[in-house]
């Protein structure tokens, strides 16, 4: 068992001073950033809405499912569809945490290729889509959605909880699995098993795809699964395809952009991710350096599979990770318990679909604005929304969930 758990720790050690602080900037973006200005600079067919929505997309720490109804709440809001697909396909393959902690463990070139190549598939879907598929726009967007105005006090313990709760309940498991799968493949998975197909580099690309395609893979957790699976023989190029095409794909993702923008759309996002992600692993397997992706990881492996003790600051990170892990599962269950014996609604509505807070959010800020509703909680555990009021239709109700692409929704 010893030998699973030191390279669970060492890349633990690697990845939680940058995770940590990735997790801040998420929260500073998530306060400080109006979110009218999303809506207002994705209007319009033009190429720069799409470039706008690439740019928005990129530092957003939102995974391939929460993605899906804030983007649904763009489009409703105003953005063109190629700007939605744009944010759509930029959004779940980076974010500012996995950025970070791309550098910190498979080193600064892999950082650097990941927005760069999330932003041109970004536009490129978003200009494709513009010119294929018609875009009359939604008469009854409201382009001014208000704001509840907050102190800048409120806002500095809004990025604490955003950034240190609400994100690692979100994707905290991931991470985890992440690391866990890793440590698993460091150890199972015999030495140099994946240069057998070094002389086919589209097969191994192809094979990357197949596995993480259909699988939801978040953005900061797909990378310690390329990292292992890297030291055993991997080329980064189909390990870039793993850091690209993993997190912005899954079923979910797939079913649900296929009923809320269309057949046609859901052909242009994942064409545009696969070419994208398959285009720029071939640039790097064939016309860059090889030891500019391969160097950072190599020097790694001593860290991380070794039983020599890392720096103060990583172990006094780890702990924090692990701690702040903790607490957000206690309240994220809490939370399920308070809302079993405390609430009193009306009525409830189940969803199916709901995977992050984002989600949650979405589907509060989406609800609260009908007329007659006085209150919205959704319990994410149960996948369950609690609305209280007088007068409001329930078609409105459902109507509302199924705009943002749920599929499944039923009052109890």
């Amino acid at each position: 068992m010893t030998e699973y758990i030191y390279p669970l720790i060492g890349l633990l050690n690697e990845m939680s001073p940058y995770l940590l602080f990735g997790f801040l900037i998420a929260g500073i973006l998530h306060e400080f950033v109006p979110r009218k200005i999303y809506s207002t600079k994705l209007a319009g067919k033009g190429i720069g809405s799409v470039i706008w929505a690439a740019l928005f997309g990129i530092p957003l720490p939102l995974c391939s499912c929460g993605v899906i109804p804030t983007a649904a709440s763009l489009r409703k809001a105003g953005a063109s569809k190629g700007a939605t697909v744009s944010f759509l396909i930029s959004t779940p393959q980076t974010g500012v945490d996995s950025i970070l902690a791309t550098a910190s463990l498979i080193g600064i070139p892999f950082a650097i290729m990941r927005p760069l190549v999330a932003f041109v598939t970004a536009i490129a879907g978003g200009c494709i889509t513009n010119r294929l598929s018609d875009d009359s726009g939604d008469e009854t967007a409201n382009r001014e959605q208000q704001e509840k105005r907050k102190s800048f006090w409120q806002k500095c313990i809004g990025t604490l909880h955003y950034g240190f709760i609400e994100m690692i309940q979100d994707i905290g498991k991931w991470i985890v699995f992440g690391l866990v799968i890793a440590a698993i493949i460091t150890i199972a998975v015999p030495d140099n098993f994946f240069t057998i197909f070094n002389g086919y580099p589209l097969l191994n690309m192809i094979l990357i795809l197949l596995l993480s395609i259909p699988m939801y893979l978040c953005a900061t957790g797909s990378i310690p699964i390329a990292a292992a699976l890297m030291l055993k023989g991997l080329s980064p190029g189909a390990a870039l395809v793993l850091l690209m095409a993993g997190p912005a794909t899954n079923m979910a993702t797939i079913l649900v952009i296929n009923k809320v923008l269309g057949r046609k759309t859901l052909i242009i996002y994942l064409l545009t991710i696969v070419a994208g992600a398959m285009g720029f692993g071939l640039i790097i397997d064939y016309l860059l350096p090889a030891e500019w992706f391969t160097g950072a990881i190599h020097s790694h492996t001593a860290a991380c599979c070794s039983h020599t003790g890392a720096a103060w600051w990583q172990t006094a990170s780890s702990i924090l990770f692990t701690i702040l892990l903790a607490v957000a599962l206690i309240l994220k269950y809490r939370k399920k318990e308070h809302c079993c014996e405390c609430c009193t609604p009306k009525r409830r509505f189940r969803i199916k679909g709901m995977m992050c807070n984002h989600c949650k959010a979405n589907v509060e800020n989406s609800l609260s604005k009908i007329k007659g509703v006085s209150e919205v909680h959704v319990n994410l555990s149960e996948g369950v929304a609690y609305v209280e009021g007088e007068g409001y239709d329930t078609d409105e109700i459902i109507g509302a969930v199924r705009s943002l692409g749920y599929e499944y929704i039923e009052e109890l």
